[in-house]
């Protein structure tokens, strides 16, 4: 198979054998894959920098099998620049992709809120919020979207100011009701947070953090207890000034 210029990003790289670079990319028309850049090593700087994350590129390959060659790449708009909180938030989102997308699984739409969550970090949007909407995003593209309008026992749509309790493989029930329904373990949060986030408006502290406790618990379901590299490297390092720009994402290069 021969792909030429295909919309896409790469989510991390790794040295393989002397020259060469082995590549994860997110494809927009092609998912999560692997692809083998020949002698990337010995490329100049200022080529090599193309093919680091959170740029969009235009990519050409081909061959059979799990591991395509690259065949082609380009610059496709302005580069993204992320420093800071704001980098590791991209590491972080890059290693859900990874962690929670099959390979050659076509996700057009998720691509594309991929990008504007990079476009979000860039600018002056709040990183937290970007964050919870991107996780929210990729849950519902992968199959685990979350109920988040209405009681699962009761079909009542949520209400403000009331409090609930969220059972992660289900949804949320009003605290009052949790004992009667499931031993399950729950998260609590606000009617108002349920609905800032359903809405996707996560302006104020109490929304941003009650949502951050239960996409936590949620995608830990799904990521089982290997932990996140991205988010341990963030918690090492959050109270040290960052200075470092070196894009390669710290995301354990044992492959699917």
């Amino acid at each position: 198979m021969r792909v030429s210029e295909q919309p896409a990003y790469v989510l991390h790289h790794y040295s393989y054998r002397e020259t060469s670079l082995l590549l994860e990319i997110f494809a927009r028309d092609y998912g999560r894959l692997g692809i083998l850049a020949k002698g990337a090593r010995r490329a100049r700087p200022r080529a090599r920098m193309s093919l680091e994350p959170f740029q969009r590129l235009l990519m050409g390959w081909s061959g059979k099998g799990e591991l395509p060659v690259l065949t082609g790449v380009d610059l496709d708009g302005d580069p993204i620049f992320l420093s800071g909180e704001a980098l590791y938030c991209g590491f972080y989102m890059n290693e859900l992709l990874f962690r929670l997308l099959h390979r050659h699984d076509p996700h057009e739409a998720l691509f594309a809120v991929y990008q504007s969550s990079l476009q979000a970090l860039q600018g002056d949007d709040i990183a937290e919020a970007t964050l919870r909407i991107f996780e929210k995003r990729l849950l519902e593209e992968v199959g685990y979207g979350l109920v988040l309008d209405t009681e699962i026992n009761s079909n009542v749509p949520i209400e403000p100011g009331r409090m609930y309790e969220y059972l992660p493989m289900h949804g949320p029930v009003r605290a009052t009701d949790r004992k009667e329904i499931t031993t399950e373990q729950s998260v609590s949060i606000s009617g108002d947070s349920l609905i800032a986030l359903a809405r996707e408006t996560l302006t104020e502290q109490r929304a941003l953090r009650e949502s951050k406790s239960l996409m936590r618990v949620v995608l830990g379901l799904y990521l089982g207890s290997k932990p996140l590299n991205s988010r341990k490297l963030f918690h090492d390092l959050k109270q040290i000034p960052i200075i470092e720009t070196d894009t390669e994402a710290p995301i354990d290069p044992a492959r699917r």
